[in-house]
């Protein structure tokens, strides 16, 4: 009889959160010629790092500072996890020149000030911008659409204010921050193109940092002669029951916005309507105010 493989991903939070900082620290120390994996072998510019927490006297500062409050797994996020000792460096191409610049891992909360402020900031800015239009983003539950810019941000800023706060951990990637929540997920915020890219904080570090958990197996394409990375069972297993409990899911006024373009409605399990079952397919509107035509998403580049 087939014995069923033990799932190796602690389940409890404490324990999981342990487990990410000995996993992820285990594959920074094999340097790119010396790694095993050939899928993900350990980028260069983390080899060797490590994570830095914070005390419990840190953190409370950072809530007064900031004017914010962590929710517990938040706060356990920070103490065991944090940041790394270290910013993640990615290249681009600029006039045939090869251009590095650095990002944070994690955000920093003791030192990367000025990017935190931003990014506290960025929910509001980014989805205004999509709002503020004369054709933009208009939800249902807003009622008839004023013409003046002054009006709209009027009633975009009382949804706002009413809505679950959005608390930043790196990029675009926000923490939802409200004690009477059953479920507190992180959502990756571009604008009104916003989804849940984890329905808590183990899936969503699971999602995230899925190369260096080390959880890719390497599957060999004998038709394109190639390796491509392939989640370990156990992670299918994570995922496959998560998907299980997303029906009856909602996230208060977060959840309008996000069912108003197609890219959303996976977050929930649904299927938006004029889903045609392809694997792409454009981002489109799912409610069209009276006043304008349907039209796919045009993205912008966010500062």
């Amino acid at each position: 009889m087939h014995k069923k493989q033990t799932l190796l991903i602690p389940e409890d939070y404490t324990e999981f959160l342990y487990w990410v900082k000995e996993r992820t620290e285990t594959f920074w120390s094999k340097s790119k010629s010396s790694s095993n994996t050939e899928a993900y072998p350990c980028p260069q510019w983390v080899e060797g790092a490590k994570w830095i927490g914070m005390t419990d006297e840190q953190i409370d500062a950072t809530e007064a500072k900031y004017d914010i409050k962590f929710m517990p797994e938040h706060r356990a996020f920070l103490r065991i996890l944090h940041t790394i000792d270290r910013k993640k460096v990615s290249e681009y191409e600029e006039e045939r020149e090869t251009q590095t610049y650095q990002t944070s891992f994690f955000y920093n909360w003791l030192k990367d000030e000025d990017e935190i402020v931003s990014r506290l900031n960025w929910p509001y800015r980014t989805v205004f911008e999509d709002v503020s239009p004369p054709q933009g983003v208009w939800l249902k539950s807003w009622g008839t659409r004023p013409s003046s810019v002054e009006e709209k941000e009027r009633i975009f800023a009382d949804w706002y204010a009413k809505a679950p706060k959005l608390l930043p951990l790196t990029s675009h990637r926000f923490l939802v921050s409200r004690d009477d929540l059953a479920d507190r997920p992180v959502l990756s915020v571009y604008g009104s193109d916003t989804i849940v890219y984890g329905w808590d904080l183990r899936l969503y570090l699971l999602n995230e940092i899925t190369d260096h958990l080390d959880l890719y197996v390497p599957v060999f394409d004998e038709e394109d002669q190639c390796y491509y990375a392939e989640y370990r069972d156990e992670l299918t297993e994570v995922f496959d029951l998560a998907k299980q409990k997303l029906p009856g899911k909602d996230i208060p006024y977060w959840k309008e916005l996000m069912l108003y373009w197609s890219s959303g409605w996976s977050s929930f399990g649904l299927k938006h309507p004029g889903d045609n079952g392809e694997t792409v397919q454009p981002i489109m509107p799912t409610y069209v105010p009276d006043d304008q035509e349907p039209a796919q998403k045009r993205f912008r580049g966010f500062e």
